[in-house]
């Protein structure tokens, strides 16, 4: 059977999410639901597979521009390199990740502006951001799932978009192997509950359009550390 394919706009009406907090966090704690999302907002998935919603407008025009510029000319980006069957190859992207704890260095004012707004929004208290920055359309993410050892177990990924617009695929695990494709806006707000991990891989692929660079933050709740020592985000970074 072929893959199911779906392409989603901003439209569509969203629902409350349940929600947890970092800081104090105990086994299954559940804190109160979210207010209903804006009419604008779209709920692609909303079942025992997890949750996925998707904010097209969450920042204003003029911010995540100012944002993009910020972090384009201020984060010391990192070319990093992978192994790759029998050899090393460049990851086609650049990267970078700051932790947001209090005791953390601070990382630069864009980040914990948008920190703040995401966590106010969502009222999770996320402690570490990845960055990519996609410089034109042959940098791209392959498909995946983010790693689980890496994510408090219950916590949801929170992408903010910035720069131009990529197209994200997402995809279930099993068959039918439904597929959405979702173009990622500047200014947008992708929601991914822990669970779609276990169900759905996601990625940007590679295109031959003319497309500008795109940064993505994506904000996690990283789990405590067992070793004493200077916290600092993982060097791997999707999305």
């Amino acid at each position: 059977m072929d893959d199911q394919k779906e392409e989603f706009t901003s439209a569509g009406k969203g629902t409350a999410i349940p929600i947890r907090r970092a800081a104090g966090y105990h086994g299954n704690d559940v804190m109160p639901q979210l207010p209903l999302f804006e009419s604008a907002d779209s709920v692609l998935v909303d079942d025992a597979s997890g949750r996925i919603a998707y904010t097209p407008r969450f920042l204003s025009a003029s911010q995540a521009a100012r944002w993009f510029r910020e972090l384009l000319d201020g984060v010391t980006w990192t070319a990093q390199r992978r192994q790759m069957y029998d050899r090393e190859v460049d990851v086609p992207r650049l990267t970078a990740s700051f932790r947001l704890d209090e005791d953390a260095a601070a990382p630069p004012p864009a980040i914990l502006e948008a920190a703040r707004r995401v966590i106010d929004r969502t009222a999770v208290a996320f402690n570490s951001v990845g960055l990519n920055l996609y410089r034109d359309g042959r940098d791209s993410v392959a498909p995946h799932n983010d790693h689980l050892y890496e994510i408090a177990e219950g916590f949801p990924i929170a992408l903010v978009s910035l720069g131009a617009t990529r197209r994200m695929t997402i995809r279930a695990k099993q068959p039918p192997r439904r597929a959405m494709h979702l173009d990622l806006e500047a200014g947008s707000l992708l929601m991914m509950s822990y669970a779609t991990q276990l169900h759905y891989t996601h990625g940007v692929p590679k295109t031959h359009e003319p497309v500008g660079e795109r940064i993505s933050l994506a904000f996690r709740v990283r789990p405590a550390q067992k070793r004493p020592g200077p916290r600092r985000a993982s060097a791997t970074s999707y999305d």
